[in-house]
């Protein structure tokens, strides 16, 4: 204990302008000002930070402007202020509640906080992650003294937040404390709102070059900052509703006033769409009316193709982010739906893929409120979107209408009236159903027509559509099943041959090529769409009886007869999510499916642990759901194959890969 007062004295004596500027805080500081000590030792820790600000306010006035001095500062001078980061967050972790205490040391603790914040705007990532993970933990403990000297209170009868005197440690409770950091609260929020991190919903940002692109890569370091600025700006939000609304909105305020920049609206959009749920309903419901007014506004008055980029970009990440608002508000949110169409024709790198997105996201939280005829409207939102289906996806990429058809099959699945139900799905594939009929007729006439490249993507994006809308809509799209089902069983079946053929023609090798590989994705997108179908269905019998019988010679007898490189793996899957959904009902099919699947899967696993990864898991994957579900159909069995069954489980939880030996585990544990 006395080397550390010793230890303690020294360095309050060692602090002077030349040390301060060169090497101050040094290793040695920052640790003994980390130390945590007992109580009788708060003392000397106090005058050791009190003889230190004095030292410090003749180096660095409290007018000093840290970020530029950073900025153009020396490697010593940039290590000072890295130092004096390391030192007030070290420090005052440990010993704010003693300087709380302490009337007499209220000044130069609050001079400590303010030198933090103006630290935390320098421009340099590690120094702001340190400062950032102290002011998240400082502001979570003020909320958590607040909330705590409320449930209190409440307890007792007396809701003041203002009770005098103080707990046990000297710290002071409820709104003393949060009156003593009103201004440091305040200097808080205006550095979340300036330097808040991209959310990952954002993916239109700036280049190194200055140019508006489109992100291609996630950056997790900034997206675990964004969720702790988010969390530490909900705090602050939560501790002052009208100063969180106030800085917000005199931001918005002098972006609007024709001296916007990117950076500071984006920002800015960033910090709003991140408070979301934090304020009361009445004051969240005004303060959005004008945020969304003024960035609708924004990008009416602006020119240039970047800078409606940035804007758009901002208007729908904050939409949505608030959909109880949009829910709320009818108008709002139809206005907000026609302004992402707009941008669904926007051509900028990355708009189109984020207003897709934005939709889906809406679409997902509002679906019951665009089949419900809304007040002063001719129909339903939904009917409005389907007149205009055509017009509203022309500009749109194939992954993004997959996309938009996704969220109409949300909004559609919200409609309880059936007839209603099957009308709109039925007006919403039309389009991709014409190009199917269209496909389907040439090539009754001229079966070459399939081998087409145009065509072949053609059908895959049909079938993919239909994945969308299953996905997302759900049983009801049992009559778009129907409908589908037979030819595109006759294109898989086509496929088929067509694959084989050219793979018997030019060997295994040409299973890679790229002509092949676009046949296969026909046949992977055919499995993909029926196996979300199965998945969705809620009738067990019509699966049963109707359609699975119709699957047993186009795939499983293909899959057995066709050569191993072009068995396809989803045909397992598929099978396995069969057997999952109809359970015992699938006993009588089962020794159909093993026929087809069994022996002909093994001989091309077993000759080594790395040939047809994808084979390997999904077999394992089927073996399991029937030994789980069909287990009596295993007696049905000839010892033969009984117990090549039983070795195939012993070779899988012997296998290399994870996946795989822990599916034989399981099924051993079947057993």
């Amino acid at each position: 204990m006395q080397v550390v007062l010793l230890a303690v004295g020294m360095l309050c004596a060692s602090i002077s302008y030349t040390f301060l500027v060169m090497n101050c805080p040094p290793p040695l500081q920052v640790q003994v000002g980390s130390l945590q000590m007992p109580i009788e030792f708060d003392g000397h820790f106090g005058t050791f930070f009190r003889m230190f600000s004095q030292q410090l306010v003749t180096i660095l006035p409290p007018n000093t402007n840290l970020q530029q001095a950073y900025e153009g500062g020396t490697d010593e001078q940039q290590a000072f202020v890295q130092n004096l980061a390391l030192f007030y967050t070290g420090f005052l972790k440990h010993h704010i509640p003693y300087l709380e205490s302490q009337p007499a040391e209220h000044q130069v603790l609050l001079l400590g906080l303010e030198n933090l914040i103006n630290i935390s705007y320098v421009e340099d990532t590690e120094v702001f992650k340190t400062c950032l993970d102290y002011w998240n933990m400082f502001v979570a403990d003020i909320y958590a003294t607040q909330a705590h000297a409320f449930v209190g209170a409440a307890a007792s009868g007396d809701f003041s937040f203002a009770t005098p005197g103080a707990t046990a440690n000297g710290v002071a409770p409820g709104s003393q404390r949060k009156m003593l950091y009103t201004g440091i609260l305040s200097k808080l929020r205006a550095l979340m709102i300036n330097r808040m991190a991209k959310p990952e919903e954002v993916i239109v940002v700036e280049d190194d070059q200055g140019n508006i692109v489109r992100e291609t890569m996630k950056d997790n370091d900034v997206l675990m900052q964004y969720r702790t600025m988010r969390e530490t700006l909900i705090y602050l939000s939560h501790l002052d509703y009208e100063d969180t609304e106030h800085q917000m909105l005199e931001k918005l305020r002098g972006q609007m006033s024709g001296s916007w920049t990117w950076n500071g609206l984006n920002t800015l959009c960033w910090a709003i769409g991140s408070i979301s749920g934090s304020m009361h309903e009445e004051q969240e419901n005004r303060f959005l009316v004008t945020v969304i007014r003024d960035l609708l506004n924004l990008c009416e008055i602006t020119r240039g193709k970047d800078n409606k980029a940035v804007i758009a970009s901002n208007i729908m990440y904050v939409v949505g982010q608030y959909p109880k608002f949009l829910r709320a508000h009818w108008k709002f949110l139809k206005t907000v739906v026609n302004k992402l169409f707009e941008f669904m024709h926007e051509t900028h790198p990355g708009v189109q893929d984020m207003a897709c997105d934005t939709f889906l996201k809406i679409a997902n939280k509002c679906k019951r409120k665009f089949v419900v005829l809304q007040l002063q409207e001719q129909q339903p939102f939904v009917g409005e979107l389907l007149d205009n289906l055509q017009a509203t996806i022309q500009d749109l990429q194939p992954h993004q209408i997959h996309s938009f058809y996704e969220s109409v099959g949300l909004m559609i699945g919200a409609e309880v009236d059936s007839a209603k139900r099957d009308e709109y799905l039925s007006r919403l594939m039309a389009p991709p159903n014409a190009i199917w009929a269209q496909i389907i007729k040439q090539a009754q006439a001229n079966p070459d027509v399939l081998k087409q490249q145009e065509v072949i993507k053609s059908l895959t994006n049909v079938l993919q559509t239909n994945v969308a809308v299953c996905s997302s809509l759900g049983h009801p799209y049992l009559s778009q099943m129907i409908q589908m089902a037979d030819s595109m069983l006759t294109v898989y079946r086509l496929y088929s041959e067509s694959v084989g053929q050219a793979i018997v023609t030019g060997g295994p090798h040409s299973a890679r090529s790229s002509f092949v590989k676009y046949m296969r994705s026909v046949k992977k997108a055919v499995l993909r769409l029926i196996e979300t179908f199965v998945d969705k269905c809620e009738d067990e019998a019509l699966l049963a009886t109707k359609f699975v019988p119709a699957l047993m010679e186009p795939v499983l007898g293909d899959y057995a007869t066709s050569v191993p490189d072009a068995r396809e793996p989803e045909v397992l899957s598929l099978f396995a999510a069969i057997v999952k959904k109809l359970k015992a009902a699938m006993e009588p099919e089962v020794p159909k499916v093993l026929t087809a699947v069994f022996e002909p899967t093994l001989a091309m696993i077993t000759i080594n642990f790395e040939d047809f990864p994808e084979h390997r898991l999904k077999f394992f994957a089927l073996l399991h759901a029937i030994t789980n579900h069909c287990f009596k159909c295993l007696f049905a069995m000839s010892p033969p194959q009984l117990k090549l069954l039983i070795d195939s489980i012993i070779w899988a939880f012997r296998h290399t890969e994870r996946n795989v030996a822990e599916t034989g585990l399981l099924l051993l544990e079947v057993y």
